[in-house]
């Protein structure tokens, strides 16, 4: 289908919304906390790095105690555990292991930018030779239960998107069931602009799912996302952090609803959330690296809040748990323990 058509119909159509694997972001609490407020369809973990030993479950189960939960978070969403690594027989050894814990899923990396993982042969690195790509999703989809959904994210390529297709098809040819494409270039990293239109010649060639992610912030954004890439599907990242509500607001708008919210009403609404991960925070790591973690959260929510930037701010200069929760009280965010109880228990 051409890309116009494609991109036309897609626009009639409501499409999946899904969590990003965002390292040392979205973790087992931020997921909690975003998939309670709504709108996500799927969420995929923080890697997994593999390297040359089969890991214990233990490892799989710190990185996504959703396992306990059939897989799903609080809220019911599916949970997919995402693998990074180079050795197609170690990813399938790891992969057989994950399967014995019954994921919704799993997810192979081939789209982390940082160069430490790219330098021991992981991430976006691997698009360089779209041969290996299939070995290594042929490798994990034979050692999975044909029960267990197997799905891939990639970027565009390494220096540029002349082999993206060829990477695509080489996965899908391996036999994954989706594919998610960041609509950048490893050397791109995070910078603007995502080239959604590249995405097109996937979309129609793939009998897969394909997904589109990068620079999706706000409900404009994934209306243009979906418009100049033809895909139905989209995966939020670093917008969902800033805005934990574009997913519920595009819920809305996929079942025609009011997507037109109030800023200040998000923002008491979100009190209680941001206690939430607060707590949580605190029962999944070390007292000295709490404050450090809400920090982090407040200053990628000051993109679409003000409220947050005045907390942010007020927060800086904190470095222990007792001064932070003080701080917080104090600004308005409710003293609650109930996800904390959640993560202590899956711990």
């Amino acid at each position: 289908m051409h890309a116009k058509a494609t991109a036309a119909a897609t626009a009639k159509t409501g499409g999946r919304v899904l969590l990003a694997p965002m390292d040392g972001v979205a973790d087992f609490v931020l997921r909690a906390v975003l998939t309670r407020i709504g709108g996500f369809d799927l969420a995929v973990t923080e890697f997994v790095r593999v390297t040359t030993s089969v890991l214990p479950a233990r490892t799989f189960l710190h990185t996504c105690p959703e396992l306990a939960n059939g897989s799903r978070t609080a809220a019911g969403t599916p949970v997919r555990v995402q693998l990074l690594g180079g050795d197609a027989a170690c990813l399938a050894d790891n992969a057989a292991r994950q399967a014995e814990l019954a994921p919704a899923g799993l997810d192979l990396n081939f789209g982390c930018p940082a160069p430490t993982v790219n330098r021991h042969d992981g991430g976006a690195v691997l698009l360089e030779d779209p041969d290996r790509l299939h070995r290594i999703a042929s490798a994990v989809r034979a050692a999975l239960p044909a029960t267990v959904p197997l799905s891939a994210k990639m970027r565009l390529g390494v220096h540029d998107p002349a082999r993206a297709l060829d990477c695509a098809q080489a996965l899908a040819a391996g036999g994954i069931d989706m594919l998610v494409v960041h609509a950048r270039t490893r050397d791109e990293g995070y910078r603007p602009p995502a080239h959604w239109a590249l995405l097109a010649p996937i979309g129609e060639a793939l009998q897969i799912p394909v997904v589109a992610n990068g620079e999706v912030w706000t409900l404009n954004d994934y209306h243009r996302c979906r418009a100049e890439s033809g895909l139905a599907d989209v995966m939020l990242g670093r917008g969902a952090v800033a805005d934990p509500f574009l997913a519920r607001r595009i819920a809305a708008w996929r079942s025609g609803g009011d997507c037109s919210e109030h800023w200040q009403a998000e923002w008491r609404e979100l009190l209680p959330s941001i206690a939430d991960y607060w707590h949580g925070v605190q029962a999944r790591v070390q007292p000295k690296a709490a404050p450090g973690r809400i920090k982090q959260w407040l200053n990628s929510l000051t993109r679409s809040y003000g409220e947050a930037g005045v907390l942010h701010g007020a927060l800086r200069r904190v470095t222990s748990v007792a001064e932070a929760s003080a701080v917080l009280r104090a600004h308005g965010v409710p003293a609650r323990d109930v996800l904390a109880e959640t993560a202590a228990s899956l711990h």
